[in-house]
Order: C-alpha cells, then structure tokens, then sequence
C-alpha cells in the first residue's frame, strides 16, 4: 500500500529521517514504487515536489534531506498504483485552491467503485488524473466550498465535522486513510491499511509521534530539527507506520484528528449504533 507521513510543528522545521525513512520505502524493490511527493507550507500555499518514478533512487529527495525548505505543515506520500497509471497526474499529494489558500490532500487505501460514482455536484474542481484518490479529493473540495466562502478560516469544529462525514462516507468503500491540510490545521483520519506482521487488512491505518524538542536535538532523538527560533519545538508526525524506535500512537479506526502547532487540538471518534 502506498505510504503517508506528515509534520506538523510550532515552530519551522525540516524533515530529514522522516522523509529518507519513509523514501526508503519506495525503492524500486519495495512495496511502493510508484511515485513520491511532498508538500511544504510556506504561508498560505505550499512549495509541491512529485516525481512519478521510486522515491528510494531520488536524487530530489536526497537533496531535499540536505537542503529543503523550512515548514510548520508538510505533507508526503509514497505510492503504490492501484488506479491509475504511473504518471504524474497520478501522484500524490494533490493540490487545489480555495477562498485564496492552498489546500494539500493524500490518500492511502483502495475505493473500488468510486470513479463510478455520480458526477461531482457541481464544475469547479475535477480530477486531472485517474485516481479514485483525487476524485473523492475533488469532492471533499466542492463540499469545504460552502465553509470557505468569506474572508476568514471557518470555525476549526465545523471543518471538523464535515471531514468527518466525509470519512464516515469513504470507510464503507475501502480503506480511506488520508491527511488533509488548508494551511491552519492538519486533519488525519486513520482507519484499515494492510498490516506487515498479519497480511490482512485491518487498523490502525495512520500513528502519531509527538516530540517536545531543545534548540539543536539531533534526530532521532527529535523527528525533525527547528531551524530558526531560540525557544523550544514541539513536533507532531503523523506516519502509516512508525519511522523511528519510539512510541508512536496508533489512531483509532475512524478517529479523524485536528493538529496545529505540533499539538492535537481537536479528535473525534466514529458514533457507534
């Protein structure tokens, strides 16, 4: 299966373990060999690299672990084609504006059916590749629309709650874990993804690691190095599987979370019947 990480952190930072731990993943030999790509916000958009060939033989992605840009929200995915062709209309993450901000969005998983599903409600964003991934990206965009319709980020709960129907919508199809980010918060919903030890497919899907960080800590120590301020880091990473020997937190299946700053301000569990 394909392969998500993000970082979300208070104060500018790097990745540098993370993104090469998780590069080593898509070497050709390994079981996402697809295609790569990051996202770094700077602001209210984002500094987007993809290349549809392995991460693990990426000289982009070496150099980026040397020298890419400062961020307190990135977001990666290594992928494994499963719909689509392997080209770069068909690698993650997927990008799009709206109300003035860039909003970034991964998918891991398999939706059969969903490229068969009734045609967007309305004509603003459609899919450029073939993905189910970016169709149920567009759709999430035309329903965020009726939030981000004024000048100001809506309320954090009602982004929220329309996330989380969304979620609740995707799990019947398949597997739906995916990260979503507008810029002021990251949102990541974890549910079922194949498992190493067992084969099956089962939760949890996406695992946190939050890291309180000194000026200078080395990894692994700290999941990623500040790289301007004096003060203290707080760094959250959101990964499908744990990258480093600490204890990472497995998300609930269907525990869709809200983080800003390193820190989770917001969680909401499926309502069971």
């Amino acid at each position: 299966m394909c392969e998500l990480l993000a970082m979300s952190a208070s104060q500018p930072a790097r990745l540098t373990l993370s993104l090469r731990t998780l590069a080593s993943h898509g070497a050709p030999d390994a079981a996402s060999p697809d295609g790569w790509g990051v996202a770094f916000y700077q602001g209210d958009h984002v500094v987007l690299h993809r290349e549809a060939a392995p991460a693990g033989d990426s000289a982009l992605v070496r150099e980026l672990e040397a020298g890419g840009p400062s961020t307190p929200l990135a977001l990666s995915h290594i992928r494994r084609a499963t719909q689509g062709a392997v080209t770069l209309a068909n690698t993650q993450p997927f990008v799009r504006e709206l109300a003035g901000r860039t909003h970034v969005f991964a998918h891991n998983g398999n939706l059969p059916g969903v490229l068969e599903r009734t045609p967007l409600p309305a004509s603003r964003y459609h899919p450029v590749g073939q993905t189910d991934s970016e169709r149920v990206f567009c759709d999430l965009m035309e329903r965020l629309g009726a939030l981000w319709n004024g000048a100001f980020v809506p309320p954090l709960q009602d982004r929220l709650s329309l996330l989380a129907a969304f979620a609740a919508e995707l799990r019947p199809l398949g597997p739906a874990n995916f990260l979503y980010a507008d810029g002021d918060a990251l949102f990541a919903h974890g549910h079922r993804r194949i498992q190493r030890e067992s084969g099956r497919i089962e939760p949890p899907g996406l695992w946190l690691l939050q890291r309180h960080c000194k000026p200078g800590d080395p990894f692994p120590d700290c999941p990623a190095i500040a790289v301007r301020g004096a003060g203290p880091q707080t760094v959250m990473l959101v990964a499908s599987v744990p990258l480093t020997t600490q204890t990472w937190r497995p998300l609930a299946e269907g525990e869709l979370v809200a983080i800003r700053g390193g820190e989770v301000v917001s969680t909401t569990l499926p309502v069971v019947s």
